[in-house]
């Protein structure tokens, strides 16, 4: 199944998933469901519709209409007893069926608590939420980077790479701010998604949300004194929240992008990718990787080319999730030296990082120094660009400043005195930042 882009660019609102009214619109078989309920209340020994609701993340409605079902099949009971700090809510427990019922399907699979989405609904609300197609502007852009000093050309180069929603490739020496470029870039998008806590394929559950990844994540909550039911203004199955960033380096392997199963808990976690989908997946450091640039550039021929990813299950069984995910590669290595050409046609922007010129390596100087408060001296300012600088061909890189001015202020911390920037305290610095060329005797 091909995942199609929308052809024109959605509002920055982001469409959310419907709540369901009743459990057919969950789109979850009724025992899957059930079992899911009667292990949420074994576990985590609930009673009340209302808390059940809240941790199995579905409408009190579609709660209740599913108590009531395990109630006819006799696994759970009322106990008879009304709640006065729940409005008078009736309790519920497990039957010894019940309880029979919820260890067996513990056996089978130890997920609990909040309800999966089924794979197609999943597909259908990346769909509204693509990452593709946006129609970022410069203005967009400059806001996501605006603590950023950058050549003025890169804003150009990158806009149409983001807008594409395609491959991009960046390249160039190491220091100057790939991986903040990157980050900057998720910032630009601005809008919140939905991200499914857990998808459902073929009876079993993938979780997807991932709180180190996902973050700005917002609960819906209602308010009891208020006559609108805020939590029911989408499905609470997903997690409102900014647009993912995954990003790796050197760890990176082959196996993080399959599905990794858990045979204890008997449940799969979904791929980097997959958790990425809506935003962006940073391949950091392309190159220190134990597996080659090449291998890792072909498993993503398919997805990056089609939009679409395909996962396999233990059972040997293979699905297809979208692949809806901005993917910038990063390296501090010539593209040449690490790619054939059939693997750079496939990339389809590639982006040159250089180190900034003398006058925005000044401007990065000074704003770094203002923000950690380390006043400026001309004279050791001079002593920098004339004496240290020609030594290495005045090559500039943006980290050099933050290294510099910390190296320093840890100095001045060491002798007591003030911030300071002095031309001693600069040799000084220098010092830390490169390691002379010598022999070592052994």
């Amino acid at each position: 199944m091909n995942i199609q882009t929308p052809p024109d660019a959605v509002s920055t609102e982001v469409q959310p998933p419907p709540s369901p009214r009743n459990m057919a619109e969950t789109g979850l078989s009724m025992v899957m469901m059930r079992d899911i309920l009667l292990k949420t209340m074994f576990r985590m020994n609930l009673d009340l519709v209302s808390h059940l609701s809240r941790v199995l993340c579905v409408p009190v409605m579609v709660t209740q209409e599913l108590m009531d079902t395990a109630r006819q099949q006799r696994l759970v009971e009322a106990t008879g007893t009304l709640h006065a700090t729940s409005g008078n809510e009736m309790g519920y427990q497990l039957t010894d069926a019940g309880k029979a019922r919820a260890l067996d399907a513990l056996a089978q699979s130890e997920y609990f608590g909040a309800m999966p989405v089924p794979l197609a609904v999943y597909n259908e609300q990346i769909r509204r939420q693509t990452v593709r197609g946006r129609k970022l502007t410069r203005a967009d852009l400059l806001k996501g980077m605006g603590h950023l000093i950058l050549p003025e050309d890169l804003i150009g180069n990158l806009g149409p790479a983001v807008t594409a929603g395609r491959s991009i490739l960046m390249y160039g020496p190491p220091g100057n701010g790939k991986s903040s470029i990157s980050n900057g870039l998720r910032d630009a998008f601005g809008e919140k998604i939905y991200i499914p806590r857990a998808v459902e394929y073929s009876g079993q559950v993938i979780t997807v949300y991932d709180p180190i990844v996902h973050s700005g994540a917002e609960e819906a909550v209602d308010d009891p004194s208020s006559l609108r039911r805020t939590s029911n203004r989408f499905d609470n199955r997903f997690v409102r929240c900014d647009r993912p960033t995954v990003i790796t380096g050197g760890e990176l392997s082959l196996d993080m992008l399959d599905l990794t199963y858990n045979p204890v808990a008997r449940t799969y976690q979904a791929p980097l990718q997959m958790k990425s989908n809506g935003g962006i997946f940073i391949v950091d450091d392309l190159g220190r990787q134990a597996e080659p640039p090449q291998k890792l550039v072909n498993r993503w021929i398919v997805p990056l080319e089609e939009s679409r990813d395909i996962l396999q299950l233990q059972s040997g069984e293979k699905f297809t999730v979208p692949f809806d995910t901005l993917v910038i590669f990063s390296t501090n290595f010539h593209p040449n030296e690490i790619f054939d050409g059939a693997a750079l046609r496939r990339i389809f922007f590639k982006i040159k990082i250089d180190g900034p010129s003398q006058e925005n390596f000044l401007k990065i100087f000074a704003m770094v120094a203002r923000k950690k408060k380390m006043p400026l001296n001309d004279q050791a300012l001079l002593h920098l660009l004339k004496t240290k600088y020609p030594t290495i061909d005045n090559n500039y890189a943006n980290y050099q400043p933050t290294f510099l001015i910390d190296q320093m202020i840890s100095m001045c911390e060491f002798e007591g005195i003030p911030n300071q920037m002095t031309p001693e305290l600069i040799d000084r610095a220098w010092g830390n930042m490169f390691v002379r060329d010598e022999k070592i005797a052994k």
